[in-house]
């Protein structure tokens, strides 16, 4: 679904998908500084910087995010108060196997964002149950990409 954001994104607006979530070690405060913090930390603190908004795409393992997910979250919520994520907008999506498409997840992951410090924009919702795919790609479907092409539009709009 990232790289579907990417290509129905409307004119004007960029999709940038960080692909360094796998790299992060676990979060320990005790190499949260800064002459131990490690680059892809630095990576992603910088990437979520720098951009204007976040979508965060997350599947959903056992009824929770996947542990990916929170500890990206625990990183960018550091500094506690002014973490990369303070103030930007942020929207979460995603699918999953089971039949809510995710949605305890989504819930989890905007519960735990918020915490950090996100401009969490909770109205704007997306949960794909790829049961309902039919073995397709998110890709292939029209409404789909035409409900994520929506979701990027209105997340650009938070911005301006």
């Amino acid at each position: 679904m990232a790289e579907l954001a990417v290509q129905v994104a409307p004119d004007g607006v960029t999709v940038t998908v960080f692909e360094g979530l796998g790299e992060l070690p676990f979060y320990d405060e005790d190499i949260d500084t800064p002459a131990r913090v490690p680059a892809s930390v630095t990576a992603l603190r910088d990437a979520v910087a720098d951009a204007d908004a976040v979508l965060v795409i997350t599947p959903e393992y056992n009824g929770s995010i996947p542990a990916m997910i929170k500890n990206a979250v625990d990183w960018l919520s550091r500094p506690f108060g002014d973490g990369a994520v303070k103030n930007k907008p942020l929207v979460v999506i995603g699918g999953s196997l089971g039949q809510y498409g995710g949605v305890w997840a989504h819930d989890e992951a905007r519960k735990s964002f918020g915490i950090a410090g996100a401009n969490v924009i909770d109205g704007i919702r997306l949960s794909v149950p790829f049961q309902s795919l039919a073995g397709k790609a998110p890709a292939d479907s029209r409404e789909i990409s035409g409900h994520l092409r929506d979701i990027v539009g209105k997340l650009a709009a938070e911005v301006s």
